[in-house]
């Protein structure tokens, strides 16, 4: 394992609690059936968003009157094994670290198998939307986290 913000995989990947499940579309894959390399972000994406709605932050930041919106400051990817058309995933998420007004996420990607097939990082920040500025998380926030 070359990712760096994974210590040691087993303990990293027993913390995660939060997954959805996706199936390989035809259209996300290449010529030889694998999956895309940018498709993985998209997956990334959904469960973010799923476990984001689960914990209750969405619906403030979809509100249109909410002062606060999220922002992705930073993504990567890391692919361990191939993925095909059709198969299913599971896209694991957890929070690995809060910040004031950012929070650094984490990603597994599992196959049916249960292999770790891809895994990620990114850090999302929390904005004011009229400033464009940092916005700290609140202790009823940051409490969503603790698992």
């Amino acid at each position: 394992m070359k990712a760096t913000y994974i210590t040691d995989i087993s303990t990293w990947a027993s913390a995660f609690t939060f997954s959805v499940r996706v199936s390989v579309r035809f259209s996300e894959t290449d010529m030889y059936g694998h999956l895309n390399n940018t498709v993985a972000f998209t997956y990334f994406e959904y469960a973010r968003i799923e476990f984001l709605k689960n914990v209750g932050l969405m619906n403030d930041w979809l509100n249109p009157e909410g002062s606060t919106i999220p922002v992705v400051a930073d993504l990567q990817c890391d692919y361990l094994k191939q993925v095909f058309f059709d198969e299913a995933l599971a896209v694991h998420v957890k929070v690995a670290a809060i910040g004031n007004s950012s929070m650094d996420i984490h990603y597994m990607v599992k196959n049916a198998k249960g292999d770790i097939v891809i895994t990620g990082r990114g850090s999302i920040v929390q904005i004011g939307r009229a400033t464009g500025k940092g916005v700290h998380w609140t202790d009823k926030e940051k409490l969503l986290f603790v698992n």
